[in-house]
């Protein structure tokens, strides 16, 4: 059961609290008007869902490069991939172009 404090009691006995935390590895929560308002939790348990968190966007971005792998390759067809070194030569022209059209 998470144990829930007025940010009263937790002001005045703060040392404590931040002790029970580390010792029972449970955070507390803290109220103001009978409200919700913030947790405390060890670093370690921070820390945890830090990570978690991290590995989650990994497996988003991971999970969106596929999707974008999939819809080039439906425009593409039957046609390979070009080269990273194919793209960035052609990248380079254009960018050369615009360039050159800029100055004109």
């Amino acid at each position: 059961m998470e144990r829930v404090v007025s940010a009263t009691k937790a002001r005045i006995h703060f040392g404590a609290l931040m002790q029970q935390v580390i010792e029972g590895q449970e955070p507390v929560i803290v109220e103001r008007g009978g409200k919700p308002q913030v947790v405390v939790l060890s670093i370690a348990e921070y820390e945890r869902l830090k990570m978690a968190k991290q590995k989650e966007t990994w497996r988003e971005t991971l999970a969106q490069a596929v999707q974008l792998r999939e819809e080039i390759a439906a425009q593409l067809g039957d046609q390979p991939l070009p080269s990273s070194e194919e793209l960035i030569r052609q990248m380079r022209d254009e960018r050369d172009e615009q360039l050159l059209s800029n100055l004109h």
